[in-house]
């Protein structure tokens, strides 16, 4: 593997490839790996570096005329949001969470994975604009690749929970091969692993995506670093995978051939803006939350001399969904810390930041047992420690102790004084051909014009979350366990007071379709029209189920690696 930046090439460099990616995310660096073994070269083209930076996350700006604009949804994004991303800030990205960086969204993402149900795939009447072109079971034997790459396990816990229309529902955590205590970040693990025949040019923006004069075919892109050196790339395949955002807004852009945009002949591109609505609906006090907290934790499965970590919740059922026409939807929980935390007392002692010092010493004294926890994971982190007793460690700590490891990891290893346990949910969308990307009359620097977001949450989505409210404390006080108690918008069945946010799980952009009236790419991800141009990532998902995307995107792109290969193969 070759990494260098576009900076340290000749000016007006033309570079060939047999096949050029866009990005170096989870789905860029998939593809690449797998298409290597063709012995073929393959480029892979990454905007940023290998670390984030605070100029390459300004090209992450976005125009923002739709949702996301109210004092609370601003409030409650930044809460979310905030800690993801090192350089994301609300009002360069009021839309979304992107990393520029070879990695992508891995320097954000919590390694949440889980794969999308059957139903998600079928059309739903009570659902317009769903149904894909490829079922579950087609997809089935690459979400098993996936979670090879992604170093999952392909077994979950048994179901322990069916009642009211819900059943349990498990997400696994994909965790890094690099780093015992991390998360997958798949920038170090490319790193690590180095597989041949696959080159990445970094600080490498793409400004242009090139077709021949008749509009036929990919032919060339152009691309820019941070301080103006420029290049152009040839390349006889390309694949765009750069983002549910970006791939539209560079097939818009790209508008010199065809006025429209590239793939754009009806107006698709851009449309059917989707993410997940997320929304909290209730919570468990701490003299309740022990026993759902133990129930709806974590759990340790062992495979393959591994050990893996899932995060149990409640999904609605098939039935329910038919029945009375929700959206796919789910819930987690998650626990809350205590105003009187000991090392958020600690924190404000030390940096002089306390307003009642006696208060957070007392607090710091008799949370002495939460701090030497954390002393003893800030050792288990030491780079001095041997990697062999972390394995053994860690594997233990998850099959003995699931929760533990969860609030470690979650804390960063600073255990917390806790005050009760959230109800979170997390909605699908209905795809609205209204909810859209388009171009601003902003451009960034490099004169291209910025993405113009406008996200639109239906009724649908704010009628389902309630539902889901109500059904889940239906159920869970009809299993014996005590009754949350709801936000005040679920008590009193105002589903137009919900406080919705964006997940940044951007997706639908680009979406699938065998027609062209309907979609941008066909079930092979190709552009419709355009024998040698893809797109890849979550863009082109009609819709989104409630499931994180990564695992399904990294099923995706692995499908499209076979298509891709087999053409490398045959010249």
């Amino acid at each position: 593997m070759k990494i260098e930046r576009l900076a340290d090439l000749d000016e007006s460099s033309t570079i060939a490839a047999d096949l050029v990616i866009v990005g170096a995310g989870p789905v860029g660096l998939t593809i690449a790996s797998e298409c290597a073994a063709t012995g073929r070269k393959v480029l892979v083209v990454e905007s940023g570096l290998e670390v984030e930076t605070a100029q390459h996350a300004e090209l992450n700006a976005v125009e923002n005329i739709g949702e996301l604009q109210s004092e609370a949804q601003v409030k409650k994004r930044i809460e979310f949001h905030g800690s993801q991303a090192q350089f994301w800030s609300p009002q360069v990205q009021p839309f979304g969470v992107r990393c520029r960086a070879l990695g992508g969204s891995t320097h954000a993402w919590a390694g949440k994975s889980a794969p999308f149900d059957a139903i998600d795939f079928k059309p739903r009447p009570w659902v317009p604009y769903s149904g894909w072109p490829v079922d579950h079971g087609e997809i089935a034997p690459y979400l098993l690749r996936a979670t090879e790459v992604l170093n999952l396990s392909p077994k979950a816990p048994p179901r322990r929970f069916d009642a009211e229309g819900l059943h349990s529902f498990y997400w696994q955590f994909a965790r890094s091969r690099v780093d015992k205590l991390d998360v997958m970040r798949f920038g170090s693990e490319v790193m690590a692993r180095r597989p041949a025949n696959v080159r990445i040019l970094l600080d490498a923006s793409v400004t242009h995506v090139g077709l021949n004069a008749e509009g036929t075919h990919f032919s060339y892109l152009d691309v820019a670093s941070m301080e103006g050196r420029r290049a152009r790339i040839e390349a006889k395949l390309c694949v765009l995978a750069a983002s549910g955002i970006e791939n539209a807004r560079l097939l818009l852009a790209s508008n010199d051939v065809h006025t429209n945009g590239i793939g754009n002949r009806y107006d698709v591109v851009g449309r059917y803006l989707i993410d997940h609505a997320a929304a909290r609906v209730g919570r468990f006090s701490a003299d309740d939350m022990a026993v759902p907290a133990k129930l709806f934790g974590f759990f340790g499965v062992h495979h393959k001399s591994r050990s893996h970590m899932f995060m149990h919740g409640l999904a609605l059922t098939e039935r329910v969904q038919e029945q009375e026409q929700l959206l796919n939807a789910a819930v987690y929980f998650s626990t809350e810390r205590a105003p009187d935390d000991p090392w958020d007392a600690l924190k404000k002692l030390l940096r002089w930041k306390s307003a009642n010092i006696s208060r957070d010493l007392l607090s710091v004294v008799t949370g002495s047992g939460f701090l030497a926890r954390g002393i003893g994971m800030r050792v288990l982190s030491d780079h001095r420690t041997p990697q062999a007793v972390k394995d053994l460690v860690i594997n233990a700590a998850i099959r003995l102790s699931p929760n533990m490891v969860a609030d470690e990891f979650q804390s960063r290893g600073l255990p917390h004084k806790l005050s009760g346990l959230r109800i979170e949910a997390i909605c699908e969308q209905m795809p609205n051909p209204q909810s859209r990307i388009s171009l601003s009359s902003r451009k960034d620097r490099f004169g291209t014009p910025l993405a113009r977001v406008d996200w639109r949450i239906n009724a649908a989505e704010r009628h389902t979350l309630l539902r889901i409210a109500e059904l889940s404390r239906a159920a869970l006080v009809s299993q014996g366990l005590p009754a949350p108690t709801l936000e005040e918008w679920a008590r009193e069945r105002r589903p137009e007071d919900i406080v919705i946010i964006d997940m940044a799980h951007t997706l639908g952009t680009t979406r699938m379709s065998n027609d062209p009236k309907t979609g941008v790419v066909d079930r092979n991800c190709k552009v419709h029209a355009l024998p040698n141009l893809y797109v890849a990532g979550g863009s082109v998902f009609p819709t989104s189920g409630h499931a994180n995307p990564t695992l399904m995107i990294v099923a995706f792109a692995i499908r499209l690696a076979d298509h891709l290969s087999a053409q490398l193969r045959a010249g």
